[in-house]
């Protein structure tokens, strides 16, 4: 293919095509692994019943996930830094070599199961940096018009990654274990050479010090937290889940007050690794809100469904254990399907529409999915489940774009690694988190009739009390990762001597495909009522969370400020050697990218906006000679006092002029000369003087458009090569000077 610069018009859809590669890549690695763990047990001959083992599972599920959720507002901030194109790129060469490396394990037992899990720490390092800034870099590389619709492609590709890897690890554990992680090295050899030859670094960099203090408190507190819920749903000393464990309650609360540590060093760092203040904004706390929410339950609906479909379902249907994996994955496409339909039209269709209605009516579609899943029977129609997953993934299709954007287009430009990574750690914890919670209901449902049941259904086939009674204090979490596998335990905890001492018929009717499922399923259907329960609940505060993302007021464009009654924001406007900035222009624009206010600083660099009626917006400042600043700002219904300070700009490229009537050709005084760049956004503005000039200065290589308005706005496009003087005069037709 014919590689494009960063100014050619397909530079943007080579941007989305190759990150989309990348967080598909990224995604189908953590659910290919979930559903081959049948094949790797077997493969690294680990028997899932012994307790030792659970912890190997446990890490394999949650590793991955765990470490990405730490890492990633830590890449996403580097990447502000050092270059959002540079980290990613990085990302991609050891997602490649790990892959390699964990396709080649030598071992068996508990040793090659900690080469996987070590291994695929070191992987989640490289997903991290693919994820962690490929919504940045689409952003960078897209107009607001269209960052909605490539967003969305790219959420797409990521979350059905989760729901493709499913199906792709089923077909390719019935095969060879190792093959599901050989599939990602032809895929990420040709992404990582792609990548490094294709990207180019568009967006704004931020040079600033690494926030050590934040990235170590932060990635020790969440790490403590996280593996103390991994530990908490293992049993503990009789118990039958680990919560009473010292050092689950250790890995809990001391997890909690390193985090509360972190807020506090976070608030008072000049150069914050995770910018506490974005919060401010509605729009950026709802949506990562509901990022959170909606990927706990639908973190917990992929585990349940799994367990529903390999240890009972597919079983009582009439499917060997050793190929439930596959057949779990296939009857999962629905899911899939539902996804990639909606996704991408709700992502076009919110850039034209706006994006609260579609990411709630989303979450809305998932909670009743979870509804028609709670009243089906374990024992179900496949018709109608298939419409509820379909449906699930309708939902989820819905909300992932238009929230992703709404989150990516709330801040400034150069904090939208940072933004990129806090999102992708609310999502990627949320995940951890479901495991974690979900289990734990799971686990609690169990226990209370679970052994009852065992004890019945076992002595109903002669197995002695005694061994029947035994059986029963399984605990029930291993029970459950055995239906979790696909797993009939039924043979190795009775054992031949038992099996040997009962009738043929009774030892065929346990060991075979249905007795286990029917156990069991009454114990796991109470046991999911409680979990589709809370996760209705969660979908819907996660919808009234992207409802209430503020308000968007209605653009004014070109009116006197202080005509329009409503709040204020003012403060003061300075270098950065504290001196004023007198003349400086504000401009105060809504989500959508509309003016709603606009002025100028007085010679003591002090300024007041009214703005119409209270919501989320974005305020812009810039000084002739400074590097404009955006900022997100909340109007309440009160005043709000907002100091920025402007950096002066290193010498660059000029543009000069003069703004003149069009029908006199006289200069034209106080006449607004604004200045865009090529992804539509305000880089600066300007007032002419008497003799209707206008000038910026300090200006990067790049694409720009100066716009002059009047009675007839006028627009000339502008190409910067980072030094010397452009001139351009501007006729412009006011009202004073229209044809009557």
């Amino acid at each position: 293919m014919a590689w494009v610069g960063v100014d050619h018009p397909r530079y943007k859809w080579v941007a989305l095509s190759n990150t989309t590669l990348g967080t598909l890549i990224a995604t189908i690695n953590t659910s290919i692994v979930l559903i081959s763990l049948p094949a790797i047990f077997n493969g690294l001959r680990l028997d899932p019943l012994q307790p030792d083992n659970v912890s190997y599972l446990l890490w394999m599920l949650m590793g991955y996930m765990l470490i990405t959720a730490v890492l990633v507002v830590t890449l996403g901030r580097l990447g502000d830094i050092w270059g959002r194109v540079r980290i990613y790129n990085a990302g991609f060469l050891i997602f490649t070599v790990t892959s390699v490396v964990l396709s080649l394990d030598p071992y068996h037992g508990g040793t090659g199961a900690l080469w996987l899990i070590g291994w695929r720490v070191a992987q989640a390092i490289g997903g991290s940096m693919l994820m962690a800034n490929s919504a940045a870099i689409i952003t960078d590389a897209f107009p607001s018009r269209q960052r909605g619709m490539a967003l969305g492609v790219n959420m797409v590709a990521g979350i059905a990654g989760s729901f493709i890897g499913l199906v792709l690890g089923g077909l390719l554990a019935e095969w060879n274990w190792r093959s599901i992680f050989w599939v990602n090295v032809p895929i990420g050899v040709l992404g990582t050479l792609w990548a490094y030859r294709s990207l180019h670094e568009a967006g704004v960099r931020k040079p600033a010090r690494m926030d050590w203090w934040g990235n170590i408190t932060f990635a020790v507190g969440l790490t403590a937290l996280l593996a103390g819920i991994t530990y908490g749903i293992q049993p503990y000393r009789g118990h039958t889940m680990g919560w009473t464990n010292p050092w689950v309650l250790a890995g809990l609360i001391g997890g909690a007050v390193v985090l509360a540590v972190f807020c506090l060093v976070e608030s008072r760092v000049t150069e914050p690794m995770f910018p506490l203040g974005l919060f401010r904004n509605a729009m950026f706390a709802g949506g990562n809100t509901a990022t959170l929410l909606g990927s706990i339950a639908r973190g917990g609906l992929q585990f349940m469904l799994i367990i529903w479909l390999q240890g009972i379902w597919l079983p009582l249907h009439g499917y060997d254990y050793a190929d439930t994996p596959l057949w779990a994955g296939i009857y999962l496409v629905p899911l899939t399907v539902g996804f990639l339909a909606a996704g991408p039209v709700a992502g076009h269709l919110s850039d034209r529409l706006g994006a609260r209605l579609f990411a709630a009516a989303g979450f809305v579609a998932m909670a009743a999915s979870f509804a028609g899943l709670l009243l089906l029977p374990t024992d179900f129609g496949y018709p109608l489940f298939a419409f509820l997953v379909f449906l699930n993934g309708i939902g989820g299709g819905l909300y992932a774009a238009p929230n992703t954007s709404v989150i990516m287009s709330s801040v400034p430009a150069d904090a939208r690694g940072a933004a990129s990574g806090m999102r992708a750690t609310f999502q990627n914890a949320g995940m951890v988190l479901s495991i974690g919670v979900f289990f734990s209901l799971m686990v609690a449902g169990l226990a209370g009739s679970l052994p009852g049941t065992l004890t019945a259904g076992l002595t109903a086939q002669g197995v002695p009390a005694h061994a029947a009674h035994a059986l029963a204090g399984v605990p029930p979490v291993g029970v459950l990762f055995a239906a979790f596998l696909g797993y009939n335990p039924i043979q190795q905890l009775l054992g031949p001597h038992v099996l040997g001492a009962l009738p043929a018929s009774n030892a065929r009717t346990l060991t075979g495909r249905e007795f286990f499922p029917h156990l069991i399923s009454g114990p796991f259907h109470n046991g999911l009522v409680v979990v589709f329960s809370l996760a209705i609940a969660m979908a819907l505060v996660a919808a009234a969370a992207s409802l209430i993302r503020g308000r968007t007021a209605p653009a004014t464009p070109d009116l006197p400020v202080q005509s329009i009654p409503g709040t204020r924001i003012s403060g003061v406007l300075r270098d950065g050697a504290s001196a004023a900035l007198p003349r400086a222009a504000l401009t105060l624009v809504d989500p959508n990218g509309r003016q709603i206010a606009r002025g100028t600083a007085r010679g003591d660099g002090s300024y007041e906006l009214t703005v119409p009626a209270p919501g989320s917006y974005v305020l812009i400042a810039a000084a002739d000679g400074h590097q404009p600043q955006a900022v997100p700002v909340a109007v309440d219904g009160h005043t709000l006092s907002r100091d920025l300070t402007l950096a002066a700009l290193r010498p660059g490229a000029r543009i000069r002029g003069t703004v003149r009537a069009a029908s006199s050709g006289r200069p034209l005084a106080d006449a607004r000369v604004t200045l865009v760049d090529a992804e539509g956004e305000a880089v600066a503005t300007r007032t002419t003087g008497p003799d209707g000039s206008y000038g910026f200065t300090g200006l990067a290589a790049g694409e720009y458009t100066v716009i002059a308005r009047g009675y007839s706005p006028v627009s000339t496009a502008v190409t910067l090569d980072g030094m010397g003087e452009s001139g351009f005069d501007l006729l412009l037709g006011r009202a004073d000077e229209a044809d009557t």
